[in-house]
């Protein structure tokens, strides 16, 4: 059955570097065009994590030998991030299409994403933003003020503050596209961070989680399924342990359980489970699937995947 999808791309779909990245989104651009042949309708969002950490290093950098030179706020790093993935990605997604004799635009959505300022997250960042740090550098950081923290064992990286995404702000431009039959690319690195003071929206000193954001966009776009693709074929409890152990289905009463024994790591699997469920306890008969990027159409069919819904 064809379906209405909201697509996360995780970072191993993009790259850590400009080169990395006109190399990576050719391989993702075959995917995606693979499920739009099949007849589903998709709105692609993705993740910014390497790339906004190097925004916002090169513009310090160039601040600390040209006075003149800006340092520029997150939203703005947010911002240029969703520019320069996007255009990469529509471009190599627009070829595939062409190449297949599909003849749809592709259009990335500068999107804002409506925050709290109040959200507790702006007093302890927790965002891994940048590349790893060895620990000589963070600790050169931590010195100067900037929050640094061990990421599950893998080393150190920069964090900001994640605030909980309340509304996307472009909805409504996202819907229209869709009833054109165009493929929207929004909620890029999860949307930049606002806050509303009546009319006006000020762009707030945060990364918002890609797949928190993604899964309220899903909600909005009354999606049937969010795909979260990240670099493992399915969810594990145990995981990297004698005892782990890869799970194919999972009602959302289950997921909360594992959350609440501590199976997912709060800096990668966790916020993708949390994504799931609220999704899929958003309305009945929706559905969640965390997978591989080019295993996504198998997944969708039910052959692999973790797949999250009510029960």
């Amino acid at each position: 059955m064809k379906k209405r999808i909201v697509l996360a791309l995780g970072g191993n779909a993009l790259g850590k570097d400009l080169s990395e990245q006109m190399q990576a989104v050719q391989g993702t651009a075959s995917a995606l065009a693979g499920l739009i042949e099949e007849g589903h309708e998709l709105v692609i969002t993705h993740g910014n994590g390497p790339q906004v950490g190097m925004i916002h290093q090169a513009f310090e950098a160039a601040h600390d030998t040209q006075a003149h030179s800006p340092v520029l706020p997150m939203s703005v790093c947010v911002a240029l991030s969703q520019g320069y993935i996007g255009y990469d990605l529509q471009n190599a997604l627009r070829e595939e299409l062409c190449r297949r004799g599909i003849h749809k635009n592709v259009v990335s959505l500068i999107t804002q994403v409506r925050v709290d300022e109040r959200d507790p997250a702006f007093n302890n960042p927790d965002k891994p933003i940048g590349s790893f740090l060895s620990p000589d550098t963070a600790h050169e950081m931590a010195k100067q003020g900037i929050t640094v923290r061990e990421e599950s064992g893998r080393g150190w990286r920069r964090v900001v503050a994640s605030p909980m995404p309340q509304e996307i702000v472009e909805t409504d431009a996202i819907k229209a596209l869709l009833a054109a039959g165009q493929i929207p690319i929004a909620v890029g690195g999860g949307g930049i961070p606002v806050v509303a003071h009546g009319n006006h929206l000020r762009g707030a000193s945060a990364v918002i989680d890609k797949d928190r954001a993604s899964a309220v966009l899903a909600n909005d776009l009354n999606a049937d399924m969010l795909i979260i693709l990240t670099a493992v074929e399915k969810v594990a409890i145990h995981f990297n342990t004698p005892q782990q152990a890869w799970l194919s289905n999972l009602t959302t009463a289950q997921a909360r359980d594992y959350m609440r024994a501590g199976e997912f790591a709060p800096g990668s699997m966790l916020p993708k489970v949390e994504a799931a469920v609220a999704f899929a306890e958003s309305r009945p008969g929706r559905q969640a699937l965390i997978t591989l990027l080019e295993k996504a159409s198998d997944g969708i069919a039910g052959r692999t995947g973790t797949v999250i819904s009510m029960g």
